[in-house]
């Protein structure tokens, strides 16, 4: 079906056929808005979502590489930031020869969802392994499927890069491990001394056991098989303390995971693509560092 969104997507498909794992019956529906009190101009938000799906952007074919991304927007495990961490990066990709999924996952919520803290994972494994089964289709090479967050989408996309074993028996056999991670501004800790609690409460619940804040805190996660990443922060960032960023990358370097750090001055959070404090675009320099790891053409 073709989507009438603001955003001007393109193609959108249901991320399940049939049954949603770990739903139950509710009553909401997604809901879409412009946000003005996170940025002057207003920002696309979506919030009540139960039926996640995946929006694909569909490189055009003189400048497909084979490399493809699936995104996952920001907003606290409580909205998601669809329109500048979502259809803008998947238009910025697609014009360097990058096919983009942006998954629209399900935000945890105990009246929709059983085991809520795993929803939102059950959902990114899920975008991995439609993206991974439909590589002939989009014209994508099956080792070059990476995964992008900004937020708490990047708090997901770094749960799906270190716990990449399935979590649904459905994908038990399947390969649901993104061969890269780009991180933007990510929540990556549950820690009380640097984790964001807010997306912690959403995700968890607000006394989360301690075996679930250590499983979801990913610096603590990482292994030698933790894909290679490429990570964002604002050295200012008052909403996730940018030691998030700098303990994932100190982890990924003690297991010998090949990551590149760019860590700005300035620039606050959630500045999608572009950071108004510096003339550098981060975008730019990750599909350099895209380039040398050989996920994309030079």
């Amino acid at each position: 079906m073709m989507s009438t969104s603001i955003v001007y997507a393109q193609q959108v498909l249901p991320l399940y056929n049939g049954e949603m794992p770990n739903a139950k019956p509710c009553s909401e529906k997604d809901h879409e808005f412009i946000d003005t009190s996170w940025m002057k101009s207003g920002i696309l938000v979506v919030d009540h979502i139960t039926k996640p799906t995946l929006t694909i952007y569909e490189a055009p074919k003189k400048k497909r590489n084979g490399a493809a991304v699936v995104i996952c927007t920001g907003g606290g495990y409580t909205v998601l930031a669809a329109g500048h961490e979502g259809a803008e990066v998947a238009k910025a990709f697609n014009e360097a020869g990058v096919t983009a999924f942006v998954l629209r996952y399900r935000l945890p919520k105990d009246e929709c969802m059983v085991n809520k803290e795993y929803v939102p994972l059950m959902d990114a494994q899920q975008a991995i392994w439609f993206v991974r089964n439909h590589t002939v289709q989009y014209g994508i090479d099956i080792y070059k499927i990476g995964i992008i967050g900004f937020s708490a989408g990047g708090h997901l996309a770094s749960t799906a890069g270190t716990h990449f074993n399935s979590v649904r028996k459905e994908l038990a056999d399947k390969n649901v491990r993104p061969d890269f991670m780009l991180l933007v501004y990510p929540v990556i800790s549950f820690n009380d001394s640097i984790g964001h609690i807010g997306s912690r409460d959403n995700l968890l619940g607000k006394d989360p056991d301690k075996s679930l804040v250590h499983l979801f805190s990913n610096e603590d996660q990482i292994t030698s098989q933790t894909p290679p990443t490429f990570l964002i922060h604002a050295s200012d960032d008052d909403a996730v303390n940018p030691e998030n960023s700098i303990r994932f990358y100190q982890a990924l370097l003690k297991n010998k995971v090949p990551v590149e750090l760019h860590l700005y001055e300035h620039g606050g959070h959630g500045f999608g693509l572009h950071n108004l404090s510096t003339n550098e675009e981060w975008f730019k320099s990750c599909l350099d560092w895209m380039r040398a790891n050989n996920l994309i053409s030079h």
